[in-house]
């Protein structure tokens, strides 16, 4: 999928948290992005790959931190 793709099906499922991720990322505006490995960004498993995918080809780096057991 390419970057326009991810962002217009981001748009048509609403998820705008994530939209202005993408868009901060090729601002240039985010370095980094901690995600807990088990929870991903998004419920959508293939949208989730595809989106972290484009933050990391903006330059972001995706930091996996431990869940905790509390």
């Amino acid at each position: 999928m390419t970057k326009d793709e991810v962002k217009h099906k981001l748009k048509e499922k609403q998820l705008s948290e994530a939209l202005e991720l993408v868009e901060d990322a090729e601002k240039g505006h985010l370095d980094e992005l901690e995600l807990v490995r088990s929870l991903g960004l998004l419920a959508d498993e293939e949208l989730n790959r595809e989106t972290l995918a484009v933050l990391e080809n903006e330059g972001v780096t995706i930091i996996y931190v431990e869940e905790d057991d509390e």
